[in-house]
C-alpha cells in the first residue's frame, strides 16, 4: 500500500470547553456566519426549542427585568431612608424644645409608638429618683444589677443592637409585655449607657433584626444622652460619676 493510499487518522471530536473558547476569543465568528444564528437550536426542557437568537433576547429581558428590580429595591430603600430623615429631623426639633424631663421622655415615647410604629417603649435611667421616675414613666438602670449580665455584650460595645432577644433579656428590658415582644432595638444612651438604655419592642418579628442600619438609633442615643446630662445639671440628680457635669 502506497503512502497515499493509508488511511486517514480520524478527527477527534471538540469537547465543549474548546469550543467555548474559541467563540470566546473569536467574537466576529457569528458576524462572518450570521445564517448560523436562525439555525442553531437551543433544546427546552419545556416546550419547543428556539434559535440562539431568541435565547440572548430571552437572557436579555430576564437580565434587565433583575436589574429593574435591583434598582425599584433601591429606589424604595432611598424613599424610605428620606422618611426615616425627615421623622428624625422632626423627632429632633421636638426633642430639643422640650423644658423638663417629664416633658422629654414623653415626646419620645410618644413619637416612637406613633411615627415611628413601636409597640412598646421602655426607658431605664441612671440615678432617678423613685418620685420622678414615677412621674416620668420610667425604671431607674443600675449598672451593677445582676439582671444586666444577659446584656454583657451590649454593655461592652456601647452600640445599638437590633433583632431577637431572649426571654431573660426581654423580662429585663419589658417586664409583664416581654412574652408579646417578638424583636427590640437596645439603644445606649450617652457614652458606655452613661445615663441607662433605651429599649423600643415590636410584636413584629421582622420589624427589627440583626441586618438593618442602626446609624439612626446610634444618633438617637448620642441625643438623648446629651439632653439627659442638660437635665440633670438642672434638677441635681442623675450625673453619672464619670460623666462632666460642669
Amino acid at each position: 500500500m502506497t503512502s497515499s493510499q493509508q488511511p486517514r487518522p480520524e478527527t477527534q471530536p471538540l469537547d465543549e470547553k474548546t469550543v467555548a473558547d474559541y467563540l470566546r476569543e473569536n467574537p466576529e465568528f457569528f458576524q462572518n456566519n450570521a445564517s448560523l444564528l436562525a439555525d442553531l437550536e437551543i433544546p427546552h426542557s419545556v416546550g419547543p426549542a428556539v434559535s440562539l437568537v431568541e435565547h440572548q433576547v430571552k437572557i436579555l429581558r430576564d437580565q434587565n427585568s433583575q436589574l429593574k428590580r435591583k434598582l425599584m429595591d433601591l429606589v424604595q430603600v432611598a424613599r424610605d431612608n428620606n422618611r426615616l430623615n425627615e421623622r428624625m429631623h422632626q423627632l429632633t426639633l421636638e426633642l430639643i424644645s422640650t423644658t423638663s424631663l417629664v416633658q422629654l421622655l414623653d415626646t419620645l415615647r410618644d413619637n416612637l409608638l406613633g411615627e415611628f410604629k413601636a409597640d412598646t417603649v421602655t426607658l431605664r435611667v441612671t440615678g432617678i429618683p423613685d418620685p420622678l421616675a414615677r412621674e416620668c414613666d420610667v425604671n431607674s438602670f443600675n449598672p451593677e444589677a445582676p439582671e444586666l449580665e444577659h446584656l454583657e455584650s451590649f454593655l461592652k460595645s456601647s452600640r445599638p443592637q437590633c433583632g431577637r432577644f431572649k426571654p431573660a433579656q426581654l423580662t429585663y428590658l419589658f417586664g409583664d409585655q416581654s412574652e408579646a415582644i417578638e424583636s427590640a432595638a437596645l439603644v445606649p444612651l450617652g457614652q458606655k449607657c452613661a445615663f441607662g438604655l433605651l429599649a423600643i419592642g415590636s410584636q413584629n418579628a421582622s420589624h427589627f433584626h440583626p441586618g438593618m442600619g442602626t446609624l439612626f438609633l446610634t444618633h438617637l442615643g448620642e441625643l438623648l444622652g446629651m439632653l439627659l446630662a442638660l437635665h440633670s445639671k438642672k434638677i441635681g440628680v442623675m450625673a453619672p460619676a464619670d460623666t462632666d457635669s460642669d
